[in-house]
């Protein structure tokens, strides 16, 4: 699952939410079946941290899922400031733990940059995996997903966001900026 095709070059609509999370669950469960050491999930604000708790609940692993934002450690905080997003919230001890963050998009790498600083800001984990639903390409720093249900190349100035309705189901906003 490290490895999935593209799935498509500059789609005209967004992928299917739903279909890459069923996709990137049985990839979890054997992600934790295969690991020697408990995996604690942590999931990054905000469709991460969705992912992380449904991927929490699916499983059926007992307590919470952590949350950890991007906000304090933004190598763009200057001109964004604080987001009002949820902030960091880990409720199990980060010394010594796997940790598996869960997000929903990776593109430049830059925001797990600063989530990796803001985890180390709690404790030194003794590891560090991540899982996305979709891996779009343009990385800017070497920051790879082990565990990804799809490569999606958009264009430039796209953005592609995860959205929950309030029946909890998964959908992305694609919004394509014309050139």
């Amino acid at each position: 699952m490290t490895s999935p095709p593209p799935t498509s070059s500059s789609p005209a609509t967004p992928p299917d939410a739903e279909a890459l999370y069923a996709a990137l669950l049985p990839a979890v469960r054997q992600l934790l079946a295969d690991s020697p050491h408990p995996l604690a999930l942590a999931g990054i604000t905000s469709g991460g941290a969705w992912l992380a708790e449904r991927l929490q609940r699916d499983l059926g692993l007992p307590g919470n899922a952590g949350v950890i934002s991007s906000s304090l450690h933004r190598d763009d905080f200057a001109q964004r400031g604080l987001a009002a997003s949820a902030q960091t919230v880990l409720p199990f001890e980060i010394n010594g733990a796997h940790v598996l963050l869960v997000d929903d998009v990776l593109y430049t790498g830059r925001t797990l940059r600063a989530v990796i600083n803001e985890l180390f800001d709690y404790g030194r984990p003794a590891s560090v995996q991540l899982a996305v639903l979709v891996d779009r390409g343009g990385r800017e720093l070497p920051i790879e997903a082990n565990l990804c249900a799809a490569r999606l190349e958009l264009p430039a100035g796209s953005s592609l966001e995860l959205a929950r309705d309030d029946s909890g189901r998964l959908s992305f906003v694609l919004e394509t900026k014309e050139a």
